[in-house]
């Protein structure tokens, strides 16, 4: 008799059953990110999140051990999400242009539609214990070296620390919209407005990056032309050679 690959009753109701709990986990997440978010880790009972999530204070333990394994799976979390979804936005563009165009705007989406979990991701993470800090620090490290490869292929004269400086640079600008553009913000523009003024300023903090400080040497080369070339490259993802150097 040939045996059915259908799911017995008992499989299905433990899967309706994970399901269910990886809801309420999410919901719990999402209430305690709000909290930690307004009033900051220390300032957060469990038993405030379990009134914020629609639970009873020890009904919070059957999904986590403390307000630490909340922090940390949060913030394990958001990075893992910014890291593989930047990898996968950069590998799928086709030339290092189009991959800075869509990496800015996925991160100042991200910025404007989580306010919450950028706030708890600045400002908790020496709250969070070890190991799970230095697997976000690392996670955070390749998030930006995701940038910083873009940058440098867009950039190729200019010194890698100088573009990480940079990039970091512009993560404090887009993360700092919770205290300006959030619903509590003081933000009087449209968001589609907000996005694109976030976008154009992110950018030109990349740009500026390109661009010799007084005290550095400029670029092998014909200056202009190479500045010209740059600004091609930003805009187009193409880069196109500048005039040739005749011998004196």
């Amino acid at each position: 008799m040939k045996a059915s690959s259908e799911p017995g009753p008992a499989r299905v109701r433990d899967a309706r059953a994970r399901g269910t709990r990886g809801l309420r986990r999410e919901e719990i997440l999402t209430a305690a990110a709000a909290l930690f978010a307004r009033r900051g880790f220390h300032g957060v009972t469990i038993d405030d999140i379990g009134a914020a999530a629609g639970l009873s204070g020890p009904g919070i333990y059957r999904h986590f051990p403390g307000k630490e394994a909340m922090l940390s799976e949060m913030l394990l979390g958001i990075s893992q999400r910014l890291l593989t979804e930047g990898s996968r936005r950069v590998v799928a563009a086709p030339d290092a242009g189009a991959a800075l165009d869509t990496l800015l705007r996925w991160h100042v989406g991200f910025a404007l539609s989580q306010p919450d979990l950028i706030t708890v991701h600045t400002r908790e993470l020496d709250n969070v214990p070890e190991p799970a800090r230095r697997q976000i620090r690392r996670l955070q490290r390749l998030y930006v070296e995701e940038w910083v490869t873009v940058a440098s292929e867009l950039n190729p004269l200019v010194p890698p620390s100088r573009l990480r400086t940079a990039v970091h640079a512009m993560f404090g600008l887009l993360n700092s919209t919770p205290h300006s553009v959030s619903p509590h913000g003081a933000s009087e523009l449209p968001a589609d407005t907000v996005a694109d003024l976030l976008y154009a300023m992110a950018r030109g903090a990349l740009e500026a990056a390109a661009v010799p400080a007084a005290d550095e040497p400029a670029p092998a080369g014909n200056l202009l032309a190479h500045r010209a070339q740059e600004t091609d490259a930003l805009v187009t993802g193409r880069r196109r050679t500048g005039p040739k150097q005749t011998a004196a």
